[in-house]
């Protein structure tokens, strides 16, 4: 005689708990001193991360793109899965194709969007590549087929100004990813940082941001090469004439230093007076003339953008 049919079957459910496998975790890696240390000590906990992430704007600072070379070889050492994305933009009308952050405004004749008020520039090209990679990962994907959140580590310390970005943060829902805080939990500061990063012998990465971020500091211009100060003064003259509410990247003028980086890099004389002229009176009609002439080329064919500005820092060098 058959057992009854309920005495013999278990009733399926979707995903049994017992089988749950941890899901994966993504350290969101800005090449900074938070993001650095944080790594650091997780490793050294037992905790390495299952993916480790950067975004690149294509404009980040000279001395970041030299700290990758620094920390690459030790996260290959400790057997870190470390990749890079970047935001790849798709439709360029009759624009010569772009690659960057900056080649993005320079296209567009503005600022970054940081500079005027908002944060889409972050949004664009560091949040949104992360996301579109992970959507790629399979441990990901298999995570969310589980039910699961994918764990996403982020290096935001036990400072004031992090403690009002934590708690913004706190107010965004995700359904796909956990935030978790690990310098918050640690309740380290950014001291606490560089001394970590200074006793596993590596040194302190800078302060990671576009080189022509608002955010940045006069020391951090005063210590950019030639080549970024006369990108920095190409943007604020092709933002120019469409500047309505702030004055340049550096948005209005205080006791500290002015709106244009423009006008700081002219006082400080980081760069010769008549190559400061020449590149805000010629340099964007010279732009808008290439652009002009891009549109006319079928896209396959059209010169990058990219081209123009290789061709615009050679001949200053050449003249400098």
């Amino acid at each position: 005689m058959n057992a009854p049919a309920f005495l013999t079957t278990r009733p399926r459910r979707a995903v049994d708990v017992l089988d749950l496998r941890d899901p994966p975790v993504v350290l969101a890696y800005g090449i900074g001193v938070d993001s650095t240390a944080m790594l650091i000590e997780l490793v050294a906990q037992g905790r390495t991360p299952d993916l480790v992430l950067t975004a690149d704007t294509g404009s980040e600072k000279p001395a970041t793109y030299a700290y990758l070379d620094v920390i690459r070889p030790w996260m290959a050492a400790h057997g870190i899965d470390f990749r890079v994305c970047r935001y790849v933009p798709q439709r360029f009308k009759h624009w010569p194709p772009y690659m960057s952050l900056l080649e993005n405004v320079l296209t567009n004749a503005t600022l970054p969007s940081i500079s005027l008020g908002r944060h889409s520039c972050s949004l664009k090209w560091k949040i949104a590549p992360q996301d579109k990679f992970v959507e790629t990962w399979q441990p990901a994907i298999d995570a969310w087929a589980r039910g699961q959140k994918v764990i996403r580590l982020i290096g935001y310390d036990a400072s004031p100004a992090d403690t009002r970005r934590h708690a913004h943060a706190l107010t965004i829902p995700n359904d796909r990813f956990e935030c978790r805080y690990p310098l918050r939990e640690w309740g380290w500061t950014r001291d606490d940082c560089i001394a970590r990063i200074e006793a596993e012998g590596l040194p302190v990465p800078p302060k990671s941001a576009c080189f022509m971020c608002c955010g940045s500091q006069p020391d951090e211009i005063r210590d950019l090469p030639a080549w970024c100060l006369r990108l920095i003064v190409l943007i604020e003259a092709r933002a120019a004439p469409r500047l309505r509410t702030v004055e340049g990247l550096w948005r209005t003028t205080t006791k500290k230093r002015p709106g244009r980086m423009t006008d700081f890099i002219r006082t400080e004389q980081l760069l010769p007076a008549g190559e400061i002229d020449r590149i805000a009176h010629e340099a964007p009609t010279a732009l808008r003339l290439f652009q002009d002439a891009a549109a006319d080329i079928p896209l396959p064919e059209r010169p990058h953008l990219a081209d123009w500005i290789s061709q615009f820092n050679a001949q200053l060098e050449l003249a400098a």
